[in-house]
């Protein structure tokens, strides 16, 4: 029911999410880290390990060239139209943003 600059965002926010729960799960299995640095290298892992299967979910999915970057990342790729999306979110709910906006 919202308009695409509005999903565009959502679905942006809903990786972000996805993100972040698959990197809680790889640190949750450890249960403590005997420095920074191991901590450190293995977050970078899973992300690199993340990544990959994304970037092979989406060479399934597109046929573009663009698509196809060196180790499957798309340098620069960014979510626009923040402001855009904000302001239907302010119409559809007002007493919820007002407050953390005002």
């Amino acid at each position: 029911a919202f308009p695409p600059a509005l999903r565009k965002v959502i679905y942006t926010t809903n990786s972000i999410e996805s993100l972040n729960y698959q990197l809680r799960k790889v640190t949750k299995n450890r249960g403590h880290f005997p420095n920074d640095q191991a901590a450190t290298k293995l977050l970078w892992l899973a992300i690199c390990n993340i990544e990959d299967k994304r970037a092979r979910e989406r060479s399934k999915t597109r046929t573009s060239t663009r698509a196809s970057t060196a180790g499957g990342l798309v340098e620069g790729a960014g979510t626009m139209g923040w402001n855009q999306a904000l302001q239907h979110l302010m119409l559809a709910y007002p007493e919820r943003l007002e407050p953390h906006l005002g």
